[in-house]
């Protein structure tokens, strides 16, 4: 039987494990943490639970999928609900939106808060809707990397269209072309925050995310997003698959072009016929490939954005928030400055706060609600991380008290900065996202899923499609496609 090893254990490496291991192959995955799931994991203390990374849950059916190609019920692994209410958007002129998961709700709610019309709003939806059709096929589905891709009937079609999709403006002019309430530029803009890039000049191509979190629908999983991993580890040693933590890969063996093994420690050497890689591009060049050629045009691209993250276990509960909440900055171009230019975190930023247990009760102690708060924050380039998180603490307390009347009794804290992303889960810089999407076609020039070394495949939010749990599940898909 031949055999595949796969590196790291985020969720592409679990879904690719998956569905190799469908293919007949005996799978070993190898993890430096001792736990699976990347920076989809999450943390207990006194009660409460909180997942670290990914909070926002759309297109499901993705990891569905990974269970009906194993003939199982997924249904008998995790559930979910979709939310009735995806946000609770807050301005500081005290607005308030309620993204509403029913579209003529949501279109009646924007008319009703935003200088904007319901139409207005459909057309928009019947924009982004057809930039993610085409972009679908052409770059979400397949590989850009394979030159028979490019003459099938759907791609040639996509390609035929692509001047739709909005490479060659900023969201902020897309949004700017459909709504003339400023506010409303504001929350669409928002979503370049889900790639980790500045809507000031990422290209309106992606404004295609609203779409999936709009049209598509916002769910959760009904025991938190962990349980989407622990349901895909039961599922992937099921079918044979063996996870091995705390088991640090230093180097892939490569000879005469061809991927042969990895090394552990400093001269444990494993044969494989397969490996699948699912570190950050970055860090695998630079760390388990150090004798190939580094594709440095795809390497020298700007990193994402990241993330300060805060995690609270709060006292009381507070009907002026929902699941998924957002507090806007007054000023967002300053906002955006600050990260993408200045490297810091502005004074006035926009918070993020999930409260899962709103939805999953076991979450938090009766009476009580756990938060996670993340700003917008630029990657690690040395700054002074405890001033900026003490400050920016300050700031999110203020800006929660100022636009919903709550001072927060927190009991207890974990904070996640950039330095500890890029510790702990070997994101280079502590991007979130690996490459910025803030170029015209960065998003179209991600690394493939398939090395020039032969036997050897890429997954994860830094190669392509791109970062998001249903990217990243598209990488899984997509490298299967190549895979032989």
């Amino acid at each position: 039987m031949k055999n595949c090893a796969v590196i790291g254990s985020g969720i592409a490496g679990i879904a690719s494990a998956i569905r190799i291991a469908a293919m007949g192959l005996k799978v070993d995955v190898f993890e430096a943490n001792d736990y699976p799931g990347g920076k989809l994991r999450e943390q207990r203390a006194d009660g409460f639970r909180f997942d670290m990374g990914p909070s926002v849950f759309t297109m499901p059916h993705l990891i569905d999928e990974l269970f009906t190609l194993c003939g199982k019920n997924p249904r008998d692994y995790f559930s979910y609900t979709r939310l009735p209410t995806s946000f609770k958007y807050v301005f500081e002129d005290g607005t308030q939106i309620n993204a509403y998961g029913n579209e003529d709700l949501l279109a009646k709610e924007i008319a009703l808060k935003t200088k904007d019309s319901e139409e207005s709003f459909r057309k928009y939806l019947r924009d982004i809707s057809a930039k993610y059709e085409i972009t679908k096929e052409v770059f979400i589905e397949n590989s850009l990397h394979i030159l028979k891709n490019y003459f099938t009937e759907r791609v040639f079609k996509g390609l035929l269209n692509f001047h739709k999709i909005g490479a060659f403006e900023s969201m902020d002019q897309a949004n700017r072309r459909f709504f003339k309430d400023p506010n409303l530029v504001q929350l669409f803009n928002h979503y370049a925050f889900y790639v980790g890039s500045n809507p000031m000049v990422a290209p309106a191509t992606l404004n295609m995310i609203q779409h999936l979190v709009i049209d598509k629908g916002t769910y959760i999983p009904d025991r938190g997003m962990y349980s989407l991993v622990q349901a895909l580890v039961k599922l992937a040693e099921e079918i044979g698959v063996t996870f091995h933590y705390n088991t640090k890969v230093e180097e892939i063996i490569v000879k005469e072009g061809r991927a042969t093994g990895i090394r552990i420690g400093a001269d444990r050497i494993l044969l494989y016929d397969r490996i699948v890689n699912n570190m950050d591009v970055y860090h695998a060049y630079n760390r388990l490939l150090p004798n190939e050629k580094k594709p440095k045009r795809i390497l020298s691209q700007p990193k994402s954005s990241s993330i300060l993250g805060f995690y609270w276990s709060v006292k009381g509960q507070h009907r002026q928030l929902g699941v998924h909440n957002m507090l806007f900055s007054k000023d967002e171009h300053a906002e955006y400055k600050a990260v993408f230019e200045t490297g810091t975190i502005c004074d006035d930023p926009s918070v993020y706060i999930s409260v899962t247990s709103k939805h999953v009760k076991d979450d938090a102690p009766a009476g009580c609600e756990n938060w996670f708060v993340i700003v917008i924050a630029p990657n690690d380039m040395g700054q002074t991380w405890d001033e900026l998180v003490a400050k920016t603490k300050v700031n999110v307390l203020a800006k929660v008290k100022r636009l919903l009347g709550i001072t927060p009794e927190i009991e207890h804290e974990f904070v996640l900065t950039p330095t500890m992303i890029k510790e702990n889960y070997s994101s280079a810089f502590g991007a979130v996202f690996g490459n910025s999407s803030n170029s015209k076609f960065a998003a179209f020039l991600r690394h493939s899923n398939k090395s020039k070394v032969k036997g050897l495949y890429f997954v994860g939010g830094s190669v392509h499609p791109g970062a998001g749990i249903p990217m990243c599940l598209n990488s899984a898909k997509i490298m299967a496609k190549m895979f032989h």
